[in-house]
């Protein structure tokens, strides 16, 4: 097919261009920058520069690439700074996951494009009771304290599946050698709160691309958690990426302290979140995934790098 991906250049956006050229399917990608435009090309896509909150410049979009397909994984994620203040930090990402979806979907509806994949997210989304790993048809968390950010992502999630589009509920991202998780793991900066017992769903982001491009062949309307195998709690899987890293330990935070210096949304993630289960997705999609663990990703992708950086 013909597929413009809107948010091309992002962590997942390139690494899905090459996998949906792979896939055989032209790509149009869009970037907010000329700058990332070149890496468009060098990726093998037509590049357009693009503002997604620019109804007019999103309806041209469409009409002069005539896209078959549309995917849409346009956030603003590289812009966080101040997780205490969740919603306001977010704020970019949310408006792009409400007004830049209604742009969007009214762009492809009126160039008569049907097959839509968007990203949403599935960690730290769902109700906080029960069992610790949840379906899609779970309830969601209906008192989070970000309230606006959870919001956002349910936008998403009922304004494409409203369009006949599939949302995907991404894990937490990892997969580039460099990213923050791993700065701010090595700096020490990301403790443990309180027992740890807050899930985390993860996801490499070759994995979450390869999901992607199968789900164009999929009908919607449908929600997928695009997760690994293992949520864990926190208590779990960062001491074991502080080892990976040759970090020392994370700090051991109470949940009063956290409270104070990170927020209720960073003491909840730690403590009480639910993680994901990818069964849906591996069932329906025919979802085989290059990293059933994150055990397994954070050797390959942060112990690899530290062996380099040794070697340097």
């Amino acid at each position: 097919m013909r597929v413009l991906v809107i948010g091309a250049t992002g962590a997942i956006g390139t690494r899905l261009v090459p996998q949906l050229k792979e896939a055989g399917h032209d790509v149009i990608g869009t970037s907010r920058s000329r700058e990332k435009a070149v890496q468009l090309r060098s990726l093998g896509a037509e590049p357009v520069v693009l503002d997604a909150l620019d109804a007019e410049a999103v309806r041209r979009t469409f009409v002069g690439a005539r896209p078959e397909a549309v995917i849409y994984q346009a956030t603003a994620l590289a812009d966080l700074s101040d997780l205490k203040n969740f919603d306001a930090s977010f704020s970019s990402t949310n408006k792009l996951r409400t007004e830049g979806v209604d742009i969007m979907l009214a762009a492809a509806d009126e160039a008569g494009v049907s097959r839509i994949v968007a990203q949403s997210y599935a960690s730290h989304r769902y109700a906080r009771v029960g069992g610790p790993v949840k379906s899609e048809e779970d309830p969601l968390d209906l008192a989070p304290p970000h309230p606006q950010s959870l919001a956002a992502m349910a936008h998403t999630d009922q304004a494409v599946t409203a369009a006949g589009g599939v949302a995907l509920r991404y894990g937490a991202f990892y997969g580039d050698p460099a990213d923050a998780l791993a700065s701010v793991v090595r700096a020490g900066q990301f403790p443990v709160i309180g027992d740890g017992a807050g899930i985390w769903s993860h996801v490499h982001l070759e994995d979450a691309a390869s999901a992607t491009v199968l789900a164009l062949q999929h009908a919607g309307p449908a929600i997928y958690n695009i997760v690994d195998d293992d949520p864990a709690p926190t208590g779990v899987w960062l001491p074991e990426l502080a080892k990976i890293l040759g970090a020392p330990p994370p700090p051991q935070l109470s949940e009063s302290d956290a409270r104070a210096l990170a927020g209720e949304t960073m003491v909840i993630f730690g403590t009480e979140s639910r993680g994901a289960s990818n069964a849906k997705a591996k069932a329906e999609l025919g979802w085989a995934l290059r990293y059933p663990s994150w055990r397994q990703g954070f050797v390959a992708t942060y112990g690899q790098a530290r062996l380099d950086k040794q070697s340097a």
